[in-house]
């Protein structure tokens, strides 16, 4: 399936980015609401993907020193490829403005998504939100 993905700032994007967020950590996931949005989501660069309905189904975010983060794909639309459409737009919007590399904090389950996209685990697993993660980067060529 072919996603229209949108990138712009947290004023523009918020109402369906922190929609999408909270269905899938909040409610999905339990995390705590409190810790779901926080100060950098203004100075981030955000990813919204749209399926051919036009409905938002995923977001993401790169932050200013080089990490993704907050990668969330609706559950009817898992598996679709929405999320490599996503973290690929947001690689591109980094290397574009210079980045060398990104890193992300993985959720353990994701580490295989991840991979395929050429990203390699950085460290051991930790807890974040109650959640095990592992941190991933990539170097760009």
């Amino acid at each position: 399936m072919k996603y229209h993905i949108k990138l712009g700032d947290w004023t523009t994007l918020q109402p369906e980015a922190q929609a999408i967020r909270f269905d899938v950590f909040v409610r999905e996931q339990q995390v705590p609401a409190d810790i779901e949005l926080d100060e950098m989501d203004p100075v981030c660069l955000h990813a919204l993907a749209y399926d051919a309905g036009g409905q938002a189904v995923g977001t993401g975010r790169l932050l200013p020193d080089g990490h993704i983060g907050r990668m969330a794909v609706l559950k009817v639309a898992r598996g679709t490829g929405v999320g490599g459409a996503i973290l690929q737009a947001l690689m591109q919007a980094a290397q574009q403005r210079g980045d060398r590399s990104v890193v992300l904090n993985a959720q353990t389950r994701a580490e295989g998504f991840y991979g395929r996209f050429g990203f390699v685990r950085d460290g051991d697993e930790f807890d974040d939100a109650g959640i095990p993660h592992i941190e991933m980067r990539l170097k760009f060529a």
